[in-house]
């Protein structure tokens, strides 16, 4: 390696408001928006229903927006929750935290939305696959590596493509998330205008529930409606997942103790109007029985159906297009973020040293994003991504919950330090946020064990390297580190 590679750049403030506020859009919208209407109709086989769960779904992501806005606003260093709780648990919790985004959480995210990005590139251009023989290769009965492998190896090369833009600079990959944001956004919005203004679909369909309805579980348990409308709910955080990572690069946004904030409730206001209107469109222009149908057939996505019902095998192509993009947007900003993460914990002595260098030239950290890639593509080869996806959820909403109990925290602990946001409607929203994760990551352990299982090993497995590299940095932090961390 050359001599002026071994030293140390800096990160640097690139993005303002506007391009944060794109940064937020863009970490949200990806298979979501066009996937998961589907499953929440067969769940509550009434369109009415389905858009209420999308409501509130998006309103109790949003009572998640509203409190971790604060923190966010006084925590403003890089690694976004990592910093958080450094700042009010400690380097303890904080390395779980960031070992879960490592091993779970974030590039589970980006193997899963890659995959998606294959898939539907896979539908616009056949990707080959082996021989049903090789493809039956398995690794205890669980992984299959070689099963679709056109597919994953387009998704591994999304994944390295993406980071190579990234490694080269930070404004290189935020124009990327720019450019797709914008052309995602105009395309929606065009599929609303048309879907109902084309005379194909009717309040008639919107208002006509499937032909079984009401569904058996409505009538199962004193909650059988309650535990039906919070399935389909779960449905829609996976289309929610996202908002929380713009405080990764904090350390890269201008003015972030008041752009962070903004930029998180502005972000997700947007997705969530974009959300009501795409998903009543679908069902304007689907009837529900045939959504559920939709739901019942693994090879079909429900945008592509109504797209097909309203412009024929030509729009299909290009709503495929237009999901490839979506999804490689989405993963762009993900890997983008997620690596300021292990950033911090290098920077803090409890990650893989390298992590901590930045790029003397293009003022990156392209080690921390290197070693996110290569995690991401493992997870790509694993095949489990509904498994990992229903985990990485379970997981999240565990440091979700912390984040809010952490303002009542610091509300006592700092009383004085300043804050350009408070949480709106406090002490009543944090709380009704913190009754809710925890209400998820209960009921999740309920009523399924096994992910909820296996997603804290994968937490705790980071127990024998966070013990190693305390034990390797015993020398005291310097302040001056923690200072940078949390943006003072």
């Amino acid at each position: 390696m050359p001599q002026q590679e071994k030293k140390q750049g800096q990160l640097i403030q690139a993005f303002g408001l506007q391009a944060a506020i794109i940064l937020v859009v863009s970490s949200i919208i990806g298979s979501g928006v066009y996937k998961k209407v589907a499953p929440m109709s067969d769940k509550l086989e009434s369109a009415d229903l389905v858009l209420l769960a999308w409501l509130l779904a998006g309103i109790i992501s949003m009572l998640g927006v509203l409190t971790t806005a604060e923190i966010a606003g006084m925590v403003s260093g890089s690694g976004g929750p990592f910093a958080y709780f450094n700042r009010i648990y400690g380097r303890t919790f904080a390395f779980f935290y960031g070992w879960s985004s490592f091993t779970a959480i974030q590039s589970a995210s980006i193997a899963a939305i890659a995959y998606v990005f294959a898939h539907s590139f896979n539908a616009v251009v056949p990707l080959p696959r082996l021989d049903a023989a090789a493809e039956a290769f398995n690794i205890l009965g669980i992984f299959y590596p070689l099963q679709n492998l056109g597919v994953k190896l387009a998704a591994v090369g999304l994944i390295v493509l993406l980071v190579g833009i990234n490694y080269r600079g930070v404004r290189q990959g935020g124009s990327v998330s720019n450019i797709i944001t914008n052309t995602v956004i105009a395309s929606i919005i065009l599929i609303i205008i048309l879907g109902l203004t084309m005379g194909v679909g009717s309040m008639v369909n919107f208002q006509t529930p499937a032909s079984t309805y009401p569904p058996d579980s409505f009538s199962s348990g004193n909650f059988g409606f309650v535990t039906a409308l919070f399935a389909a709910m779960l449905s829609a955080f996976w289309a929610y997942e996202g908002w929380i990572t713009l405080g990764f690069m904090a350390g890269e946004i201008k003015d972030p103790t008041r752009n962070i904030p903004r930029s998180l409730i502005f972000g997700t206001l947007i997705v969530i109007a974009i959300y009501l209107l795409i998903n009543f469109v679908y069902l304007y222009v689907l009837p529900m029985d045939e959504m559920i149908a939709v739901a019942k057939d693994t090879n079909k996505i429900a945008a592509i159906e109504v797209i097909r019902r309203l412009f024929g095998d030509t729009g299909v192509l290009l709503l495929s297009v237009l999901i490839v993009v979506t999804t490689a947007g989405c993963t762009n900003t993900t890997i983008m973020a997620s690596a300021r993460i292990y950033y911090a914990m290098a920077a803090q002595g409890i990650f893989f040293n390298k992590a901590a260098h930045i790029h003397p030239r293009y003022h990156t950290p392209g080690n921390a994003l290197i070693y996110q890639a290569i995690v991401s593509c493992l997870l790509v080869f694993s095949g489990s991504f509904d498994q990992l996806t229903d985990m990485l959820v379970f997981v999240q909403f565990i440091f979700y919950g912390a984040v809010a109990v952490g303002v009542f925290i610091l509300r006592k602990r700092e009383p004085d330090t300043p804050r350009p946001y408070k949480a709106v409607g406090y002490p009543v929203v944090p709380i009704l946020y913190i009754l809710f994760c925890a209400y998820l990551v209960v009921n999740t352990i309920i009523t399924n064990p096994r992910n909820a299982i296996f997603g804290l090993v994968l937490v705790l497995l980071g127990t024998p390297f966070y013990l190693y590299w305390i034990r390797e940095n015993k020398k005291p932090l310097d302040p001056s580190v923690l200072d940078d961390l949390e943006g003072r």
